[in-house]
């Protein structure tokens, strides 16, 4: 009985000491200031000296740039690409530079963009960066600003047009947990998107240019962020004929060969999420929004499902029975729609709006639904998800009273930690949860079985891939960010020889090397630079790694929610578990009771700054 009580002791220590040390820790020349996770599985941090990226494996240094106190809105990746930019401030003067991520040289530089770069688009060698000079307040303060648009050649820099908006944007907090003056971003509009050789902005409304001369075409103005709430309007999307756009209560439908208007739907309400089937546009109106002011979230309406006809904008039904509140939607194929209120799982007939089913969910303040891989109705909140049978639910006669548990398959619930600073506690644990919809989520919505129907996210960026924690669970939700499948190369690997050629790798990116992009001569090269110390053939099976995680990223499809909880026996602290979204189960879980509020979960590992010093935690599944 000793023997056995002394292995049971030994089992749990030994899981308690493996449990609590870090994977590895990084040491940096100075107080990190920010960290962020770039789709090549590259860690950039800046500190109040330096720009550095790390391996986020190994925590090895990659390279080192010596540039004093960025803030987190000077880096800008650009999507699909091995580039990032840099704006620097020095005064009354500003460059941009374009650095490689994998090596940190610098490709170009121009003296022409004048601010930070809040969001871009790129199309194949074109790239628009939108820039605002000097957008710094504290939360709770109204600053507006005149965005500026700049085109130019992603290759060498060489600047096409530029022009600055007519009237001031409103702008956001790049976080709300700060009592001291921070960045403002332009996280609370669409990022623009390049279609068809036009720009399209949508921070005065909705403006078209053309974009290799800049002259506009189509102009809509109204007000963006209806009071006061960030990304109110539905991103756009466009299918073989037509780009959908939304706003002011209507939308559009731009004909994508000559860019004119063929129909409008108006009197919607606020349109906040987009979907298109065959020829049917489904348009979900109301929702649960974020407050530019302060970062709470605020519900506004009218709530409710209506189908357009493709072909003339007519109206084929309205669906107005989520009087209280509603999340986004889903389709569990082609014919059935999911929504939630506060209250009650719904199901609609993608046909007729004609409702199917309603059943109680009982999950407090539900923010949003999803399919998982089971083909089960998944609905959460701030601290509870629950999944429901879908099959059941259709098998039964909605008019029959039925009891809702019946369709309950599990439920989970795991409230914040009860010690602590509120608001610090609230917001680790809202970061947790949203981690799940940094690439989309589960990608079960109507893009699984309509290819017809595209999103533009593979080619834009916005600070809402990085700051998503900053929004409401049902905007994160119903926004779809991918990563490309495509990816074109400046730096490095344009100069380097068989990198993943089709002898070496199975399912690599596919790689565009043009001959405009391998002849740029890197002009810097960075303070510590860890490839030029490698031979050639072990810097080759590096660089071919990097590419490959960037693969493995655009594949993923979340199974885990992360909740910062109470952790219970034998942990009695607090830290992080990950609930498999498919069974209901808690199956991952990293004691750690003062994380970074500025944290990042990827897949396996946990990232957490505390000073000068980077770490990394691995789950222990159980």
């Amino acid at each position: 009985m000793k023997i056995v009580f002394l292995l049971i002791l030994i089992c749990f220590l030994g899981f308690s000491l493996t449990f609590s040390q870090s994977l590895w820790q990084s040491s940096l020349d100075s107080r990190i200031q920010f960290y962020h996770m770039t789709d090549f599985g590259i860690l950039l941090v800046g500190t109040e000296q330096s720009l550095y990226a790390l391996d986020a494996k190994t925590g090895e240094k990659l390279w080192r740039r010596s540039v004093s106190s960025l803030d987190e809105t000077a880096i800008t990746p650009v999507p699909g690409t091995d580039l990032i930019l840099i704006s620097i401030d020095e005064g009354e003067k500003s460059r941009l530079e374009a650095v490689d991520l994998l090596s940190g040289e610098r490709l170009w530089l121009s003296n022409k963009i004048k601010g930070d770069v809040m969001q871009l688009a790129t199309d194949s060698d074109l790239v628009a960066v939108i820039s605002v000079k000097k957008a710094y307040g504290k939360v709770g303060q109204n600053i507006e600003r005149k965005p500026i648009v700049y085109v130019f050649r992603l290759s060498d820099g060489e600047e096409l047009w530029k022009k600055e908006l007519s009237s001031s944007v409103q702008m956001m907090p790049s976080r709300f947990d700060s009592e001291s003056e921070v960045p403002f971003t332009l996280d609370n509009y669409r990022p623009p998107l390049m279609l068809d050789g036009r720009l399209y902005l949508f921070y005065e409304g909705v403006t078209s240019y053309d974009a290799q001369s800049g002259d506009a075409r189509e102009k809509d103005e109204f007000k963006v962020n209806e009071s006061g709430l960030a990304l109110t309007e539905a991103d756009p999307i466009f299918d073989d004929k037509y780009l959908y756009v939304s706003g002011r209560g209507k939308v559009r439908a731009v004909n994508r060969k000559n860019f004119k208007v063929e129909w409008e739907a108006k009197d919607l309400g606020v349109t906040s999420e987009m979907a298109a089937i065959s020829n049917i546009l489904y348009v979900r109106t109301g929702g649960r929004f974020t407050r530019i002011k302060d970062g709470e979230t605020e519900e506004k309406g009218p709530f409710g499902i209506s189908a357009i006809d493709t072909k003339n904008g007519k109206v084929l039904w309205r669906y107005k029975g989520a009087d209280k509140g509603m999340t986004n939607f889903v389709f569990v194929d082609a014919n059935t729609i999911l929504i939630a209120d506060k209250d009650d799982l719904i199901g609609l007939d993608a046909l007729n709006g004609k409702r199917i089913f309603k059943y109680e969910h009982k999950v407090e303040e539900a923010q949003f639904v999803l399919v998982n891989n089971k083909n089960q109705a998944v609905v959460g909140g701030r601290d509870e998800i629950a999944a429901f049978d879908i099959n059941k639910m259709l098998s039964f006669d909605s008019s029959a009273s039925r009891n809702s548990k019946e369709m309950e398959i599990w439920r989970v619930k795991h409230k914040p930690p009860s010690r602590g600073i509120f608001r610090v506690i609230t917001g680790i644990a809202l970061r947790a949860i949203a981690f799940y919809f940094r690439y989309g989520g589960l990608a079960t919505s109507f893009l699984n079985f309509s290819s017809a129907v595209h999103s533009f996210m593979g080619g834009r960026w916005s600070g809402l891939q990085w700051r998503f924690s900053s929004f409401s669970l049902t905007t994160l939700a119903s926004t779809k960010s991918f990563v490309s499948k495509q990816i074109k190369v400046f730096g490095i690997a344009a100069r380097t020889p068989g990198l993943l050629s089709d002898s070496m790798k199975i399912g690599a990116p596919s790689i565009d090397r043009s001959s405009n992009f391998s002849k740029i001569t890197p002009n810097d090269n960075p303070k510590e630079n860890f490839f030029s110390k490698l031979d050639p053939a072990k810097r080759l099976e590096k660089l071919s790694d990097y590419l490959l995680r960037q693969r493995k990223i655009s594949e993923i499809r979340g199974s885990y929610m992360y909740f910062y909880t109470d952790l219970p026996k034998p942990f009695n602290r607090k830290g992080f578990v990950g609930v498999n979204v498919d069974t209901g189960k808690d199956e991952r879980f990293i004691a750690l009771s003062e994380p970074d509020r500025r944290f990042i979960v990827d897949e396996n590992i946990l990232y957490s700054a505390d000073g000068n010093r980077l770490q990394a935690f691995s789950f222990l599944s159980r």
